[in-house]
């Protein structure tokens, strides 16, 4: 919730490792205490290939955050430093940065990183032609609505990237972005290789990166090798040999074989473990406040739950239905916080003084009576259904079996929940537009900021396959306090436009917040320095394992 006035009070309010100004070193970790030892690592079947523009779930975005290194890193507490760039420096007004890249940086094939890299690699993900699902973090530079018309074609630049030499590019936004100088850590961020654009389909199977690890196999439904890149130039340098990452359809069988020592490490405890994991001596548990929010999405499409009046009294009611406090202390039992808004609490800016944020809390009668109300304007249909799906291959059947039971119960309406076997599948499904129900829709986020949990998810610009706004959702009062805060001249203004757009949300609920899950994990004995990151992830690089553990 930053706003970026001068490049000195970025600096000072934000990036304190100089990633608007000259880079230092004094953050690097090297490799001290590294192993050969390959860390095997919980996950899911990727949606699609690995294509990091392409890529807006957990399944694929961690291997790809292993694989490409960006101009911006996170510590694992969230701290941005910069890692590709070795300096960003805005004009004063900040609707223009340059970028200087640090030296002699190589992919993984042996041809140079440089600043067309970047360039092209962000014009093709903002291009619609290219149907990236991150298109829409490119918004605020110069051009992207150019390449947001149809029929536009596949390699137009957009007109705000300028080359200046290898190391050198300037960016032009259309406005004030109170966010780019971390936005640009996300993955949608990375730099391609030239051998993308020669095939990006084989790409995706078998990419070509950067970063901290050099992508080995993919055996689809079964496993992702990656192995420690010697050429890696970056700050945290990897302390393992590799990570392989396991693709799991159950996170209990996970679960099962960190305790038996086949798996080293996993996010995302399963319920039935949630009591006992904290406890249990056969893993190491880890068990804080988290950043990822769990909601349900409805469509905004869908009949009787459009975004107008007789939707939006429903999507309260059933809002209202729901008894969270009870979910997160009896089905998850204490590993997660009921919501009281759209961002997560350890994220700067968090706040529960919102306007419409009562719309949460659990009242049955209420809920009755703007059921009722919304039957005024337009009877709910005698067979009426209102089901909720999820992927079944995580602990979310509990919690919705629950959500279904109390819309039930509370709203006298049928209600079922209805699972999917695996992520990848489910995600296809919504990606496709071919739930007709409520769906789950969880989201870590990007980068640490408020904004990272309302614009790509709500945004107009991120509907329609553009971005993570999948429900379709588009109000221009939220669009309109997006952009006010885009161009606010301080950190407070900044932050109360953020929550007037989160009692838009909390009136229209495109998407109802549940809970905060922390961040918990286990991993296997044999594990030093576990840790779980600001983002609800393992820090791959820093893990370790040894055959005498």
């Amino acid at each position: 919730m930053f706003r970026m006035i001068a490049a000195g009070a970025v600096c000072a309010a934000l990036l304190p490792l100089s990633a608007c100004g000259g880079a230092s070193d004094a953050g690097d970790t090297n490799a001290q205490g590294s192993s050969d030892a390959v860390i095997t690592a919980y996950d899911t079947e990727p949606q699609g290939p690995l294509i990091p523009s392409n890529t807006n779930e957990r399944g694929g975005s961690k291997p790809n955050s292993l694989i490409f290194a960006r101009l911006v890193t996170f510590t694992s507490e969230g701290k941005p430093v910069n890692e590709a760039a070795e300096s960003i420096h805005a004009n004063p007004d900040s609707t223009q940065y340059t970028i200087k890249l640090r030296p002699d940086w190589k992919f993984t094939d042996g041809s140079a990183m440089t600043a067309s890299s970047f360039t092209r690699a962000w014009s093709y993900a903002a291009n619609v032609t290219n149907a990236q699902k991150t298109a829409s973090y490119f918004s605020t530079i110069k051009g992207y609505d150019a390449l947001q018309t149809p029929g536009v074609s596949g390699d137009a630049q957009l007109e705000g990237l300028k080359v200046i030499d290898d190391r050198t590019f300037t960016v032009d936004l259309v406005r004030p972005d109170s966010v780019f100088p971390i936005k640009v850590g996300y993955n949608a961020f990375s730099p391609l290789p030239e051998s993308f654009y020669k095939d990006p389909k084989a790409f995706g199977e078998h990419p070509v990166g950067n970063g901290q690890y050099k992508f080995k196999s993919w055996e689809h439904n079964k496993s992702i090798q990656l192995v420690r890149n010697p050429d890696y130039k970056g700050r945290f340098k990897p302390r393992n040999g590799g990570v392989t990452f396991m693709i799991y359809t159950a996170n209990e069988a996970a679960y099962a074989d960190v305790q038996a020592g086949h798996l080293d490490v996993m996010e995302n405890v399963p319920s039935s473990a949630s009591k006992t994991f904290t406890s249990d001596e056969t893993v190491q548990a880890y068990n804080k406040p988290g950043s990822v929010i769990e909601t349900v999405d409805i469509p905004s499409d869908l009949e009787h739950f459009k975004i107008d009046q007789e939707g939006i009294l429903r999507r309260q009611a059933v809002s209202m239905s729901i008894d969270r406090d009870t979910i997160c202390r009896k089905v998850l039992s204490g590993t997660s916080t009921a919501a009281k808004g759209f961002a997560a609490p350890t994220i700067p800016g968090y706040t529960t003084d919102l306007k419409n944020a009562g719309n949460l809390k659990y009242n049955p009668r209420k809920a009755k009576d703007l059921w009722e109300q919304a039957n005024r304007i337009s009877p709910w249909p005698s067979d009426g259904h209102l089901d909720f799906t999820y992927n079944a291959d995580q602990n979310y059947a509990p919690v919705y079996r629950a959500v279904a039971n109390m819309v039930k119960s509370n709203l006298g309406i049928q209600s079922d929940d209805v699972p999917i076997p695996t992520f990848q599948e489910f995600r296809q499904n919504v990606s496709e537009r071919k739930v007709g129900g409520g769906f789950h829709a969880g989201w870590s986020p990007d980068y640490p900021s408020v904004e990272n949990y309302l614009k790509p998810l709500y945004g107009s610009a991120a509907a329609h396959g553009k971005g993570a706004n999948d429900n379709d959702y588009s109000s221009a009062e939220f669009d309109g306090l997006m952009e006010q805060a885009d161009k606010a001249s301080s950190p407070d203004k900044v932050g109360k436009y953020y929550d007037q757009a989160q009692g838009v949300l909390l009136h229209d609920l495109p998407g109802m917040p549940l809970y905060y899950v922390n961040a918990n994990g286990v991993a296997s004995k044999r594990v030093k320095d576990f840790v779980i990151s600001w983002q609800n992830f393992p820090v791959y690089w820093q893990m370790s394992v040894g055959s005498d553990q």
